[in-house]
């Protein structure tokens, strides 16, 4: 199964390289640069392709989806209300019960730093077996 999974990967890592370099304006630049700090932050992370045509990264359960739209690239993590952000990175679906996204508009900066963090934190809690949500305050 795991063979399966690493062919899967590879086949949804191409079908990810594809679909950024079909955006060639700023949406792709920022997609690619999200992608690159996703893989920094777990280089385990599995790569998949779905709801046509959906970049998902996964790690023991979903982490994170990558969006384009034509005014922003959304990045939405599934269990989002479950992480702590001190660097207030999640900006939509804020009142939702369990997710939490980023909308990155063109020349917006993102922590990458904060960004790695929320990865590996959405990672932890996946490998935990976790998915409360965190207290509001």
């Amino acid at each position: 199964m795991k063979d399966q999974s690493k062919a899967a990967g590879k086949a949804a890592s191409r079908l990810i390289s594809e679909g950024i370099a079909e955006l060639a304006d700023w949406r792709g630049a920022a997609l690619a640069k999200m992608r690159a700090l996703i893989r920094e932050a777990d280089p385990d992370v599995l790569e998949e392709w779905k709801w046509r045509g959906t970049p998902v990264w996964s790690h023991d359960g979903g982490i994170c989806t990558g969006e384009s739209y034509k005014s922003i690239v959304k990045l939405t993590f599934f269990k989002g209300a479950a992480l702590k952000d001190p660097a207030k990175l999640f900006n939509a679906s804020l009142d939702g019960n369990v997710r939490r996204a980023i909308d990155i508009h063109e020349g917006e900066e993102i922590d990458g730093n904060a960004f790695k963090a929320l990865i590996r934190a959405a990672v932890a809690l996946n490998t935990s077996g976790g998915n409360k949500p965190a207290k509001r305050r």
